[in-house]
């Protein structure tokens, strides 16, 4: 299996509900490095598992939507406890849309995982992946 990964990074606010995450109930702040893992069995025509540029454009452009938001007062995340998995599946889900729709170009069409890690601190991290639809 070949990989290609890129990297990024996202500022958020959010609070958490219920008590098993005491202090994190209260607003407070994130800053996570996001790491986007694109596989697939064979490389394409041109050697590449995927367009780097296209696959960075792609993280950055998902990110946006969330960068220097406050979680709690977006709808897409209201009455969800914004958790770094899930929010990982958040960005996955994304991305997979994007690569659905054509988004990463036509050798995209050949990958066939995907793994999204986000990186509270050198000591904690969360991630989700899956395979992407054919």
């Amino acid at each position: 299996m070949f990989s290609l990964t890129v990297r990024d990074h996202v500022m958020i606010a959010h609070s958490f509900e219920g008590a098993i995450f005491g202090p994190a109930q209260a607003l407070h702040g994130a800053t996570y490095v996001v790491d986007a893992e694109f596989r697939r069995a064979e490389l394409d025509a041109d050697g590449l598992v995927v367009d780097i540029g296209k696959a960075a454009e792609a993280l950055k452009a998902v990110l946006a939507e969330i960068n220097y938001r406050n979680l709690d007062a977006l709808e897409a995340f209201r009455g969800r406890n914004t958790t770094t998995e899930f929010l990982a599946n958040w960005v996955w889900r994304q991305l997979a849309a994007r690569i659905a729709e054509g988004g990463l170009g036509p050798a995209a069409t050949g990958l066939t995982g995907l793994k999204v890690t986000l990186a509270e601190s050198h000591v904690a991290w969360a991630a989700y992946e899956a395979a992407l639809p054919a």
